[in-house]
């Protein structure tokens, strides 16, 4: 994966200027006297969501006495995201989240996040990528080897222990037992409920000693202190497991405390950095694999693409591994498809700490500039017919490339996921090991209700799985020479870079 910070612009190169053409300015309808558009964002986020690229490039929304920028054209929130020193981590969400995680890579400032993702960046290095397939197979083989004939399933709930394991695995080897790795994962989800809850929630309400914040505090407290013990475990052990630990406590330097380096991370940083990649690398992957198989379920056609492809690649084995990445480009369409339609990373926010401008419009010092990753995925200007499902939109020649800051499953920029080869690895080979051993039926009764909290999951979903025959041996094709890249016109698949 390159570095990021080697081909970022200046950040003078990306700021707006007064002389640059004026983009469409307005607020969001029907806001409400004291509360705004509070009732609106509780009843259906995503619908809100939605209408306002017909307000403007730039819509004011409300939510009490908070206001916020929501940046709708993809050009306006490309220059945001590469101008990350002016447009700072900050907002509701990341304030939320600093109470959980504190000044890990995802929500520490520009002046931390430079250095700080220089020493993270080797845990997700290729060279590192094939050992952390393994551990991602095992916990795809455990957790959907248990599955049986014409179980009805509740699919979050598998996804996200199914991704829990790879993460448990891959960050901390053997360290974490099943019943430790069994709370974190019960902590983990209180403590999402929470994030978003409280976002949306105004002092001092956020400080009663109601149901939902003692719930809130006490699974916060009890997961920094099971990961810190681990931390403190492996400290005192000195011993190299090859794991995503490991390498932290590489870059750590226990004579340095809590004063960091410019060569090492405090003790601090390394407690958040580990706080801050497991519900990371669970959530968002458990989200995307969940929504892809309700998607496999919801269209017969796509799916039998899908087990045709397996079938070939996998040549009469029922279980994806790393060698077979390059050669699972349905699988890989079918992903993107996926990534499109429900981005489990559904809104960022970002503080401006210097006034600016933006569009040719002045943007105070202190606003909150609010992108979302769901609205861009779903205008049509952008996306022919943005609600249907097509994976082959991917795969025309003709399509037109897209605008940057149109796609953002992951981001742009310095803040782009370090850990995106890692993330869509592991949902790769867990998508394709699913459709070489299961097909999969939706439910009657049961329906898809998208639901935006720290990430977008689907909530309730039910799925009915029913095994495949063996697929018979058949010859693998020939490796392709060259692997698929990552470009934003391209099918994301998991590669080496």
């Amino acid at each position: 994966m390159p570095n990021v910070d080697d081909t970022l612009p200046s950040a003078a190169r990306v700021r707006a200027s007064a002389s640059e053409p004026r983009s469409t300015w307005g607020d969001a309808p029907g806001a409400l006297p004291l509360l705004g558009h509070l009732p609106r964002l509780l009843r259906d986020p995503l619908a809100f969501l939605r209408t306002l690229p017909e307000r403007g490039d730039l819509v004011w929304v409300r939510v009490g006495p908070w206001k916020a920028i929501v940046v709708c054209d993809p050009d306006l929130v490309h220059q945001v995201l590469l101008d990350d020193k002016t447009f700072d981590r900050g907002g509701l969400f990341y304030d939320r989240a600093r109470e959980v995680v504190g000044n890990g890579l995802g929500t520490c400032p520009h002046d931390d996040h430079r250095r700080q993702r220089r020493l993270v960046q080797p845990a997700f290095h290729s060279s590192r990528l094939p050992g952390y397939a393994k551990a991602m197979t095992d916990a795809i083989v455990s957790v959907t080897g248990a599955w049986r004939d014409r179980q009805e399933l509740d699919v979050h709930t598998e996804t996200i222990t199914l991704t829990g394991r790879v993460v448990a695995a891959c960050l901390f080897g053997s360290a974490l037992t099943p019943a430790a790795t069994d709370r974190v994962l019960a902590d983990l989800a209180a403590t999402r409920a929470g994030i978003t809850r409280r976002a949306l929630m105004p002092p001092p309400l956020d400080r009663l000693p109601t149901r939902g914040n003692r719930r809130y505090h006490r699974a916060r407290n009890r997961l920094r202190h099971t990961l810190d013990q681990v931390i403190a475990d492996r400290r005192a052990t000195g011993t190299d497991h090859g794991d995503l630990l490991s390498i932290l406590l590489a870059t750590h330097s226990p004579a340095n405390g809590d004063a960091p380096t410019g060569s090492a991370l405090s003790d601090a940083e390394l407690s958040d950095q580990v706080v801050t990649f497991f519900p990371a690398g669970m959530e968002t992957g458990a989200s995307a694999l969940a929504f892809a198989l309700y998607l496999m379920a919801s269209h017969p056609r796509l799916a039998e693409q899908l087990h045709a492809e397996v079938d070939t690649v996998l040549a009469g084995r029922t279980t994806a591994d790393f060698e077979d990445l390059p050669r699972l480009e349905v699988t890989g369409r079918f992903l993107t498809e996926t990534l499109r339609l429900y981005p489990p990373v559904w809104i960022v926010t970002r503080t401006a700490v210097t006034s600016t401008r933006l569009g040719g419009h002045p943007v105070p010092a202190g606003t909150t500039v609010v992108h979302s990753p769901y609205l861009l995925h779903h205008r049509p200007d952008l996306f022919a017919n943005p609600e249907a499902f097509d994976p082959e939109r991917w795969n025309r020649p003709q399509t037109p490339r897209l605008p940057r800051g149109a796609f953002l499953p992951f981001g742009s920029g310095a803040r782009k996921c370090v850990a995106e080869t890692f993330a869509l690895t592991e949902v790769t080979l867990a998508l394709a090991t699913i459709a070489a051993r299961w097909q999969l039926h939706l439910v009657p009764g049961h329906r898809l209700h998208p639901t935006p909290t720290a990430a977008l999951t689907p909530r309730g979903l039910r799925l009915r799985v029913t095994a495949r025959s063996q697929p018979p041996a058949v010859a693998a094709p020939e490796p392709i020479n060259t692997p698929p890249g990552l470009d934003r016109s391209e099918p994301l698949r998991p590669s080496g870079s």
